[in-house]
């Protein structure tokens, strides 16, 4: 089968098109034809060294975690899924799935079916950023109706999937974004929107509940809690030094990671089917172009996600 590979750490060149094994279901795993692959920071920066290249070790390996396609082989005792069925999922996180290729085998309970409203390369653009801002705020947060929820870095692909589910559940959203993605976000359910581009957020925003920092130290957004409020500190994690003001200011702090998890991909997919959340890609570029689209993704402009098209 056709993959993107990487036999050294380094920047966007080492990304190669490459023929390797297909790989083969074990019980319990589905074998999946790969439609699309979504491109998420994580991969970038796991490809440079860093990301989750403690998880994955040396090249060479096959990046990307974002899978949608179809179901071809069932593994011994999957019931779920049946051949044939259009699938998208976050398997293996953090450990490698492999998804930049045309065929991925992962547990079949990783997966969920696909919003049947929209595109697979549409749906590739879901898994990993949706999960994300689901967990942060539903699993994490536990956030409520009339909560304030400030997401930062709210055009990008988890940002986007973060306004809309806290706008799902009453909450009050602050976002912050570059002007071009005001009334883009506002029509997602942002009730306010900050252009960090002309101003401090930080000196805008008080008296929050909850928030989804997607960008920086977490420093910044900590002065905008209110007494006892929670910061999910999403690509960074929490700093001793983070950790410090929050505990000296009355407010919590917390490190997170992602899992995969197949009743919520399902949960997310009726949510979009309703039409109740919108999924924005920003280019969809071909598998032999991965490194273009790595490129995209750390420039850290896209709006929503960049997807892979692999069939």
């Amino acid at each position: 089968m056709r993959a993107i590979t990487q036999q050294t750490f380094g920047g966007p060149s080492v990304l190669q098109l490459a023929s390797v094994p297909r790989p083969t279901p074990l019980p319990t795993e589905v074998l999946v034809r790969v439609h699309a692959a979504g491109v998420n920071p994580v991969d970038w920066k796991t490809r440079e060294g860093s990301g989750m290249a403690d998880v994955l070790g040396e090249p060479p390996f096959i990046l990307g975690w974002d899978v949608a396609g179809v179901v071809e082989e069932l593994g011994w005792g999957v019931s779920t899924l049946a051949v044939g069925d259009k699938v998208y999922g976050m398997p293996w996180f953090p450990r490698a799935a492999g998804a930049y290729s045309e065929y991925v085998t992962a547990p079949a309970r990783q997966f969920a079916r696909a919003p049947h409203s929209i595109p697979l390369e549409q749906a590739a653009a879901v898994p990993l950023a949706a999960l994300t801002a689901w967990q942060a705020l539903i699993d994490t947060a536990r956030i409520t109706a009339g909560q304030r929820v400030l997401v930062t870095a709210a055009a990008g692909g988890v940002g986007h999937f973060a306004v809309q589910f806290a706008r799902l559940r009453g909450a009050h959203v602050i976002a912050t974004a570059s002007e071009r993605n005001h009334e883009w976000l506002a029509a997602l359910g942002a009730s306010s929107v900050i252009d960090y581009n002309r101003s401090r957020f930080e000196e805008q925003v008080s008296d929050v509940d909850v928030v989804i920092d997607l960008a920086g130290s977490g420093l910044e957004s900590l002065s905008t809690l209110r007494p006892g409020g929670l910061l999910v500190a999403v690509p960074s994690g929490v700093s001793p030094e983070l950790q410090a003001a929050a505990d000296s200011a009355g407010k919590r702090v917390t490190a997170f990671l992602v899992e995969p998890d197949g009743p919520a991909l399902t949960r997310i997919a009726e949510h979009i089917d309703a039409g109740e959340v919108r999924v924005e890609v920003d280019q969809v570029l071909p598998l032999e172009d991965a490194a273009k689209a790595h490129d995209l993704v750390a420039a850290g402009h896209t709006r929503g996600k960049v997807v892979l098209r692999i069939v």
